[in-house]
């Protein structure tokens, strides 16, 4: 298989020196088998914990082996870094540690939460600049800068010494399982870990089946997978910021194209549900990036029965005020929630009625809005049912039927569904 593989991948030599200048700086992260996902799945499984690492993710160890790299007449000219929140409070724990000054530019939508831990990691030594909407735009904006102040650019996976601080993450894996391993599945944004891990993994375990874990929403590497070259999209879903870039790095490209055994793309809602599930059963809090290569097993479910699977849970920076989203995301891909457009008869009782005769006393109204139009026969209502059992749709559907209750459906109607909710 080596002699197949061309271009550049980090060699042990240098995995084992990054794991040395980390060594004092970040956590050895636990492997822990979970017992939920290993009786659900009929597998052994077991989730390398990134989410308690000291920054509360992996990204600490490519950001601080990349920066320890530099040369002193670099450090002293400062860096810069863009980044929607994870490498951005490795890159300012580094500059805290170091000693250096750096800026930071981060997307305008990143959560509240991110932005205040990377003041808190860096302190006096970093600037954060907001600007843009996406990964991309702030990329620009801070490579432009870079190249106008002769600053050095802390690139978030398109870098070499990030790769192999993020492989660090393999080798511990590797050093910590007392098996052998059949599957890893690994969440994918730029690349940056997927390219570490599968470089070790391919050296040293190569009949370990890595699985790259994208969203849905944003699968940069699928398709660039799949074309045989590296594809810009022009739209992407951001809801998992952390693993949502419309392009992903050339080297990252490189390497996952020769090492990943295949890539799984995951909705949104999916990856919500499982947050829920792991907060509410394991009392493990994860972002939507960090639950991703776990919300993947589902879709593996008859591959992976008997065999031992490592899922990296890479981070834990969940702003909870997002919580209300990310409930709302899952119980509509789980089809619990569903809206309606409803036409009442604008007389005494008819909302009475409705309940009566059409909610049924599992489900519950979790959102009703609705204005009295005094000239008209009917007036329309938006109304949110969530489901005690996703099964109770069809007969809620015919229960609406059955009284003739004029109705649209918003859920499939996406276009109106984001006017009206």
């Amino acid at each position: 298989m080596k002699n197949k593989l061309k271009g550049y991948f980090p060699s042990y030599k240098e995995i084992i020196k990054a794991k040395n200048i980390l060594k004092d700086i970040i956590y050895e992260t636990p492997l822990q088998r979970n017992s939920f996902l290993s009786e659900k799945h009929k597998a052994n499984i077991f989730l390398k914990r990134e989410d308690l690492q000291i920054i509360r993710s992996y990204k600490i160890r490519g950001a601080y082996n990349k920066i320890k790299s530099l040369s002193h007449t670099e450090l002293k000219k400062g860096i810069i870094c863009a980044s929607a929140g994870n490498h951005a409070q490795g890159v300012a724990f580094s500059c805290n540690i170091l000693k250096i000054p750096g800026k930071i530019y981060m997307p305008n939508t990143t959560p509240k939460q991110k932005v205040e831990r990377v003041k808190m990691f860096g302190k006096k030594y970093v600037e954060i600049t907001l600007i843009g909407d996406t990964f991309d735009e702030v990329s620009y904006e801070a490579i432009k800068d870079c190249k106008k102040n002769s600053k050095i650019f802390i690139h978030p996976f398109d870098d070499i010494k990030i790769i192999e601080g993020q492989a660090t993450v393999g080798l511990e894996i590797l050093q910590q399982s007392i098996s052998d391993i059949d599957y890893v599945f690994v969440p994918i944004g730029g690349g940056g870990l997927a390219s570490g891990v599968g470089s070790h993994f391919r050296e040293f375990s190569p009949g370990t089946k890595i699985i790259g874990v994208e969203p849905k929403g944003a699968p940069s590497m699928s398709i660039s997978l799949k074309k045989g070259k590296i594809v810009e999209l022009k739209t992407i879903d951001r809801f998992i910021d952390g693993a949502s870039v419309k392009k992903v790095g050339k080297l990252n490209f490189n390497i996952c194209n020769q090492t990943l055994f295949n890539m799984q793309t995951v909705p949104e809602g999916k990856v919500c549900t499982t947050i829920l599930d792991l907060y509410n059963l394991e009392a493990i809090v994860a972002e939507p990036a960090g639950a991703l290569s776990i919300a993947a097993l589902d879709f593996y479910s008859d591959d992976i029965k008997g065999k031992t699977i490592v899922c990296i849970l890479s981070g834990g920076n969940n702003d909870i005020t997002r919580m209300e989203e990310i409930r709302e995301r899952s119980l509509l891909y789980e089809e619990k929630k569903h809206y309606f457009i409803v036409k009442f008869p604008q007389r005494t009782g008819a909302l009475k009625e409705f309940v009566n005769n059409i909610l049924g006393y599992k489900n519950d109204i979790v959102y009703f809005e609705y204005s009295k139009k005094t000239s008209k026969e009917e007036g329309p209502a938006v109304i949110g049912i969530e489901l005690a059992d996703k099964n109770e749709f069809s007969i809620l559907l015919g229960r609406m039927r059955k009284y003739k209750v004029h109705f649209q459906y918003l859920n499939k109607n996406l276009d109106l569904f984001r006017i009206l909710i």
